[in-house]
């Protein structure tokens, strides 16, 4: 089961396991980073599309980060933390509602799309 983690509740999940490295997996295209970003503190921000991850799995490592996937609205992030799972990540989580939640409850001045 992937963890649903609020954009509110997303520091509290990567403090869970400090030994962990906070990584914040954002899974959308390049154009929607550009129309809506965040640069969150306390996590590292790599970004790479949803379609890329198969082949860039590698930039990621299973046992030394605690991975937050975020898409527009949840439903690619779910995807690919899915997949994370499945390719042996355990500490893999979706960011519930995507940028839309985190526009909405921690920072409005993200842009909506």
């Amino acid at each position: 089961m992937i963890d649903q983690v609020r954009p509110s509740d997303l520091a509290a999940w990567f403090a869970q396991d400090g030994d962990a490295a906070p990584v914040l997996l954002d899974v959308r295209e390049p154009w929607e980073r550009q129309t809506a970003s965040v640069s969150p503190g306390g996590c590292t921000l790599v970004a790479i599309p949803m379609h890329e991850i198969p082949a860039r799995l590698a930039e990621l490592d299973a046992d030394g980060q605690r991975i937050a996937c975020l898409c527009h609205h949840g439903g690619r992030s779910q995807q690919v933390a899915l997949f994370l799972q499945h390719h042996g990540f355990a500490q893999v989580a979706n960011v519930a509602g995507g940028i839309d939640a985190w526009s909405l409850t921690v920072d409005p001045a993200v842009p909506r799309y």
